[in-house]
């Protein structure tokens, strides 16, 4: 079985559990920090592997359905935690910013463990904000939009 079979048969809690993981790695270091500070108890965990810098491979597809190539390398940073029950969390974000893969991975952990709480306070506004602003990109670069046409000239005589 193919990666690409195995990923679009996932179930879907792993659907969502992506989701979360990707919503967290796009989020701003500054709300997720913000959320955090603004938790009643602050959850109790041990690091299973600290926030560490590496490299990660970027793939690509030619034209966006051909054959994968690679596109080189881009520095990702890594984080996982786990609680006394053994739920682990886990983070990662593109760069540098070890902080921001801890939160992340910390908040993995608490979204397994309280879905319904977090998710509404933390995963849909920061969805929303992404969205809106990856929107707001969008139309600028739609109004940056050049059309060209091509002509086909007669021959002269």
């Amino acid at each position: 079985m193919s990666i690409d079979s195995a990923l679009r048969q996932r179930s879907p809690d792993a659907q969502q559990r992506q989701r979360v993981i990707s919503v967290l790695a796009r989020a701003g270091t500054q709300a997720l920090e913000q959320y955090y500070s603004s938790l009643p108890q602050l959850p109790e965990f041990r690091f299973i592997r600290k926030p560490e810098c590496g490299l990660a491979l970027v793939r690509g597809r030619i034209g966006g359905t051909g054959g994968a190539f690679n596109v080189g390398e881009m520095t990702m940073t890594r984080c996982a935690v786990e609680n006394e029950a053994g739920v682990r969390g886990f983070g990662y974000v593109a760069g540098r910013n070890r902080r921001h893969a801890e939160l992340a991975a910390i908040f993995d952990l608490l979204l397994q463990l309280d879905a319904s709480t977090h998710e509404s306070a933390l995963i849909t506004p920061l969805e929303q904000a992404w969205r809106a602003e990856r929107e707001q990109t969008s139309r600028k670069a739609a109004a940056t939009k050049v059309n060209f046409m091509t002509m086909v000239r007669g021959e002269s005589e």
